[in-house]
């Protein structure tokens, strides 16, 4: 009897857990068998270890191997097992030194010719391995630079099997060999965001915006095609600050899980844009997937932006489940085989056209539409979800004579004073913008003074407004005061704020 082990991380949504990796070779009939809730891929790894041993120019063990991934009831995914796998049943066969790989942390996808191939997730599984006191990590060549971008982490790659073994200690060849083709990048999150000086009027929608910018906010634009709505959802990417170091890990983990992150640029430092197309099933956006889930568009657009244009042709089943992370800043998966929780703290950004055909402006005499065809496609944006937008703004096309606003510099300025005074009025509390802040906490600070928010409570007495929209209102007189260089805000923030809410469709 043979026993080695060492050490892998399975991913269960964001969260890493260091997996050790027993291998018990029994002196029986030749098997090779996996246990511990082992997914299909996971299973599939038998073969493709066993293969890349023989590549290699090893005689796999002619023993019944077991391998154990412990703890035994944790879900495990995905084909990141396999070099631990294979460093484990070898440790067991004295290939190598047991103890010299017991405490070291493999990670990678093992070709059938003994290459090691990059896989996704290492960014936080790095960092869980880091966590547990576990520093030492062997990851593919092409997964290096990723890895490293954790602090604290003593990062080795390596191109084969081979490479690993003799890093070991391990009398065995090492072959030179290009490394294995990385996974192709699918849609990494663009770094070029255009200028605001581009859109030409729209004076209220471009307020809208940098009031959404300054305070976190959530906007819906309505109006006819060409008024410049998608044109100002790409520009507000541009307003927000950069990340801080520590947002900058957590949103680059998710992108790194989801497979769209090129380590080459280093930790992702500008806040993220997702634009789904209108055809996007719910696990596309929210995620999903079979076994444990993988992070949508929501997740992605974590500390960003997530724009969703033509809102009503969006599926009703989207549109509805993106009331929890508006309320909660998450998303909470459960599947059959455990649950994920994935962050979604993200600026939702509506942007409709009146009508389905569009021309429902002014008057409305170019509409083509039907009366009932117009009150069912703007009530695809159902009430509840509406009520967590805090600015509602409609556009009317633009004219000749209208100006050249400000460009994208400039407004970032003002909007970084105010994201200043923010960080200083909730320093040592758990939000960090108006837009988190509750509105209990916000009351309070305007003192016993009630004809600030007088307007605000007739409002929801004429059942305009819900007691939910009449807080937003109230975070967003905070942000207008903020950009107004105010400590608090006055009764015509809050009457400004009123104005932005109701003035779209339906408040």
């Amino acid at each position: 009897m043979a026993l080695g082990g060492t050490l892998c991380v399975a991913l269960v949504g964001m969260v890493g857990h260091v997996v050790e990796v027993e291998a018990h070779l029994a002196a029986a009939l030749p098997a090779f068998t996996l246990v511990g809730l082992p997914d299909t891929s996971l299973a599939e790894s038998r073969d493709r270890v066993r293969a890349a041993v023989a590549s290699t120019g090893l005689t796999w063990p002619n023993r019944r191997v077991t391998v154990n991934l412990s703890p035994a009831t944790l879900p495990k995914s995905g084909s990141g097992f396999d070099l631990a796998i294979a460093v484990a049943a070898l440790a067991g066969a004295g290939v190598v030194d047991p103890e010299r790989v017991r405490g070291v942390v493999h990670l990678g996808e093992l070709g059938l010719d003994g290459r090691l191939r990059p896989v996704r997730g290492v960014l936080p599984a790095v960092v869980a391995a880091v966590a547990a006191g576990r520093p030492r990590v062997v990851v593919p060549e092409a997964s290096v630079a990723e890895a490293a971008l954790v602090p604290g982490a003593q990062v080795r790659g390596a191109r084969t099997l081979a490479h690993v073994l003799a890093a070991h200690g391990a009398a065995v060849e090492v072959p030179e060999v290009a490394p294995a083709a990385t996974e192709p990048v699918v849609a990494a999150p663009g770094v070029v965001v255009p200028d605001l000086v581009d859109v030409v009027g729209q004076d209220e929608a471009r307020l809208c915006l940098e009031v959404a910018a300054a305070g976190g906010h959530h906007l819906l634009m309505v109006g006819p095609p060409g008024t410049g709505k998608t044109m100002l959802a790409a520009r507000l990417p541009g307003l927000l600050p950069d990340l801080t170091e520590d947002e900058a890990v957590e949103v680059t983990a998710i992108h790194s899980v989801a497979g769209t992150f090129d380590a080459g640029d280093g930790l992702l430092r500008r806040p993220p844009y997702e634009d789904p197309h209108h055809t996007a099933t719910p696990a596309s956006v929210i995620g999903g997937g079979s076994g444990i889930p993988r992070p949508g568009a929501a997740s992605r657009a974590h500390l960003g932006v997530l724009f969703l244009d033509e809102a009503p042709e969006f599926t009703t089943a989207v549109l509805q489940t993106l009331r929890q992370p508006l309320e909660h800043g998450e998303l909470v998966l459960h599947r059959a085989q455990g649950a994920a929780r994935y962050p979604a703290r993200f600026q939702l950004v509506l942007a409709a056209n009146p009508c389905p055909c569009g021309m429902a402006v002014g008057k409305g005499l170019a509409c083509t539409c039907r009366p009932e065809q117009r009150r069912r496609y703007l009530a695809k944006l159902s009430g509840p979800l509406l009520d967590r937008v805090d600015l509602q703004v409609e556009l009317q096309p633009s004219r000749a004579t209208d100006a050249i606003g400000e460009p994208t510099r400039v407004v970032a300025r003002r909007v970084a004073e105010a994201r200043a005074a923010q960080a200083e009025r909730f320093a040592g509390l758990p939000w960090r913008t108006c837009a988190q802040a509750p509105g209990s906490w916000l009351r309070e600070r305007l003192g016993p003074d009630r004809s600030l928010v007088a307007d605000l409570d007739r409002a929801v007495d004429r059942g305009t407004l819900s007691r939910r929209g009449a807080d937003r209102v109230l975070r967003v007189a905070w942000t207008v005061a903020d950009l107004a260089g105010r400590a608090a805000p006055d009764r015509s923030d809050v009457g400004r704020a009123l104005a932005l809410r109701t003035r779209g469709r339906g408040a």
